[in-house]
């Protein structure tokens, strides 16, 4: 897709203002930085950053036992929620591989509201619709609601100057208004922080992301981009759909069976997950940690020895650690604990890395 057809959220021009560098994302034209990266990575991690991830999908499933219909699709297990609270997800093929991990709005009984990755969310759509009962419908709102997420230390002041709800369980969301508006306000994020996700109407988000911009730089924060919010996902260890998670990297991959349900009685690619589950995959997601200098990307080949034992899933400099990091698949044959050392071939040089299980900072989500 080139820049002529890329697609732009409903407050582009609030980022022209900012002075944001752009860049192309799941067929969006995303704000990369704003103030630069480390400055933005670290003013979420000390006081404050706002995002602006409104290229996420929206989708919403009604009718008729709803939640009891998305139970049965999704891995993790709704029984475990209640309305008002949100869950981590995913959204597997009958052979476990990830069409795409989400986050699942408990709404009511017959009402479920997900928020699934943009380049993913007419996929999640389709096949939530050639499954669905009849009675139950899909609708696609991917333009419905702007999404806005606000995080660091610094995030319940910043909600509270707005009047918006800020006390609250982790992943337990309230439908507030703001100015007259109606915002959904979630304590979730993706940044390892205390922090908010807001979903305004697409057609109100611009004074909301503007006020907020004005909260946030008062508390000492700034507007953050998509830099940041990818070396803070990374530092947290936490997947993106398409390095650590994808239709060839299954949930037990990539270490996340907690969000599967295994006790359920079926979802999408169970008998795969759980035959995999009882013999165990082929690989598992680790991390990585410089020991030498050099930068850490995607797709290069771990090593020890003269043997590849693995290939890295997304790799960038630590703003918190000040080295290189790398979340990675490893053959499970090669028995690697966290403390081992081995090799990554970083354009033809070996850059000594340890092995150590993510994340590689300490979280703050609570």
């Amino acid at each position: 897709m080139n820049d002529a057809n890329l697609l732009r959220g409903p407050i582009h021009d609030v980022h022209v203002e900012l002075g944001a560098n752009f860049a192309p994302f799941g067929g969006w034209e995303m704000p990369v930085s704003y103030a630069g990266t480390v400055a933005e990575h670290t003013a979420v991690r000390t006081t404050v950053g706002v995002f602006d991830v409104s290229h996420l999908g929206k989708a919403t499933v009604s009718g008729p036992g709803a939640a009891e219909f998305v139970n049965s699709a999704l891995t993790n297990d709704l029984r475990r929620i209640r309305p008002g609270k949100a869950q981590y997800t995913l959204c597997c093929t009958p052979e476990g591989g990830v069409i795409d991990d989400l986050i699942a709005y408990y709404v009511t009984d017959d009402e479920i509201f997900l928020v699934p990755n943009a380049a993913n969310t007419a996929a999640v759509v389709a096949a939530l619709r050639a499954a669905a009962p009849e009675g139950i419908t899909i609708t696609d709102e991917h333009r419905g609601h702007a999404v806005f997420a606000v995080q660091g230390p610094a995030s319940a002041s910043v909600l509270t100057a707005l009047g918006l709800p800020a006390e609250m369980e982790y992943m337990a969301y309230a439908d507030a208004e703001w100015d007259g508006r109606p915002v959904r306000v979630c304590r979730t994020g993706y940044t390892g922080e205390h922090g908010y996700e807001l979903l305004p109407r697409w057609d109100d988000a611009e004074p909301l992301f503007r006020e907020l911009v004005r909260q946030v730089r008062a508390a000492g924060g700034e507007p953050a981009g998509l830099g940041a919010r990818d070396t803070l996902r990374t530092e947290m260890g936490y997947p993106l759909h398409g390095h650590e998670l994808a239709l060839d990297i299954s949930p037990v991959q990539a270490r996340a069976g907690w969000a599967v349900g295994w006790k359920k009685p079926e979802f999408w690619g169970k008998a795969a997950l759980e035959q995999e589950k009882s013999t165990g995959p082929s690989r598992i997601l680790l991390g990585l940690k410089a020991l030498d200098r050099g930068v850490l990307r995607q797709g290069q080949s771990v090593l020890r020895g003269d043997e590849v034992i693995g290939e890295t899933t997304s790799g960038t400099f630590s703003p918190s650690l000040k080295i290189g990091i790398a979340l990675a698949l490893l053959d499970t044959a090669a028995a690697l604990e966290p403390g081992d050392q081995v090799e990554v071939d970083v354009r033809g040089r070996r850059l000594k890395v340890e092995v150590v299980r993510p994340p590689f900072v300490t979280p703050h989500t609570s």
